[in-house]
């Protein structure tokens, strides 16, 4: 990360993922829970369920509904998050490749 001094205030340009800015382990995969998160929140608006709904459709209990639109997922694992996501109505394709460094990377694309 780069710092810069704008109007006489030093700023920090970020990675791009917040959870890595912030140092914390797993930053790659909570960046790609917390995209999938945010997806499954606007299906949940733009479907205009209930959280009780919403929870019957995912297969998960109203509480922890309300917990995901909150931003609490740490008790969800991604693939428990895109099964939520299909049970939604969305499709999810998983692209492999060959890296360009020697350690890979996860991210997601949404579009």
């Amino acid at each position: 990360m780069t710092k810069r001094i704008i109007d006489g205030i030093e700023v920090e340009t970020g990675s791009g993922n917040v959870f890595a800015d912030l140092g914390l382990p797993d930053a790659e995969k909570l960046k790609i829970k917390s995209g999938l998160v945010i997806e499954i929140t606007r299906a949940v608006r733009n479907l205009g369920l209930t959280q009780e709904e919403a929870g019957r459709r995912m297969g998960i209990t109203q509480p922890k509904v309300s917990a995901l639109l909150r931003g609490d997922f740490a008790n969800l694992s991604e693939r428990k998050l895109m099964d939520c996501l299909n049970r939604l109505g969305y499709d999810i394709e998983i692209k492999v490749k060959p890296a360009s460094e020697p350690i890979g990377h996860l991210r997601i694309a949404i579009g």
